[in-house]
């Protein structure tokens, strides 16, 4: 592909994010490279990336509107075991929360399912992932990603609302994908392909959705390569991959994300005119 201008992708680091772009590390079309959510979105805002895996927050926070690869995404349907609120209180008197903020989409639906589910309007502070560090300063604190998934390595995966032992005391674990679908009924959405008008071609999306369904077929191998050298840790990831992660982008998720799109605008996070734009739709179809 001399001569041929490669796709700057931007990729999320995290373990539910591999199978989105497996191969493509050695697909000459595309120049990837990995970050936390927040900064994949930052990079594309700035134009510093033609496409990120984004969190979906950020879809509606460009200069510009941006377009969707059709067809893939990170979704859950029920727990999702990485996203979750950590308390001793009960959910209903958290007035303080201390966010892990590497995910501006995971901020956003703690702050939805707060207001929603126990009437509270929390005051947020930005802090580290460090579960003891952010209950000796808050009520409650959001952890996302690989560190919420091995907090408590020896529970259930599937398992919401349980007991994570601390060197003090039982916390309560509230599982926000969990939550959202017993809410709503519907999928929740995480991340997507999203990028510049024209950055793709249908053969470039074409690539991205064939790169999701290997990743998927092959969840075994990604996990094994994501922690090659901790058994332990590399069957709750396969765990993870197979159970609780999803990574379809169809009329069901498109529901859920424009749910949250709308609860969030109802709060004032965002302002949502109900368009969502999609590259090559036409031959994917509306997806």
């Amino acid at each position: 592909m001399s001569g041929v201008k490669r796709v700057r992708l931007g990729a999320v680091g995290y373990l539910n994010a591999r199978p989105l772009v497996y191969g493509l590390e050695r697909d000459p079309r595309f120049d990837l490279r990995y970050d936390i959510p927040a900064e994949c979105a930052r990079l594309l805002h700035a134009g510093a990336i033609d496409i990120g895996l984004i969190p979906s927050i950020e879809y509606l926070r460009g200069d510009v509107p941006y377009t969707l690869v059709p067809g893939a995404a990170v979704t859950s349907r029920g727990p999702v075991a990485s996203v979750a609120i950590y308390t001793r209180r009960d959910p209903h008197d958290i007035r303080t929360i201390a966010m892990d903020s590497s995910s501006r989409t995971s901020v956003a639906l703690a702050t939805v399912m707060l207001r929603r589910q126990f009437g509270v309007a929390a005051e947020a502070v930005s802090m580290a992932p460090d579960l003891d560090s952010m209950l000796a300063s808050a009520d409650a604190a959001l952890i996302i990603g690989d560190v919420a998934l091995f907090l408590d390595p020896h529970s259930a995966l599937r398992t919401s609302h349980s007991a994570v032992r601390t060197p003090h005391s039982a916390v309560e674990k509230l599982d926000l994908g969990e939550l959202w679908t017993a809410m709503t009924g519907l999928p929740f959405v995480y991340a997507f392909w999203a990028g510049w008008p024209d950055a793709l071609t249908p053969a470039d999306a074409e690539a991205l959705l064939q790169a999701r369904d290997a990743g998927v077929a092959h969840a075994g191998e990604v996990a094994r390569a994501y922690y090659p050298d901790d058994p332990e840790r590399e069957a709750v990831a396969r765990r993870y991959l197979r159970d609780n992660i999803r990574y379809t982008f169809g009329d069901e998720e498109l529901e859920g994300l424009r749910t949250f799109y709308g609860y969030a605008a109802e709060l004032g996070l965002i302002s949502f005119d109900g368009a969502l734009r999609f590259y090559h739709a036409e031959h994917h179809g509306a997806r």
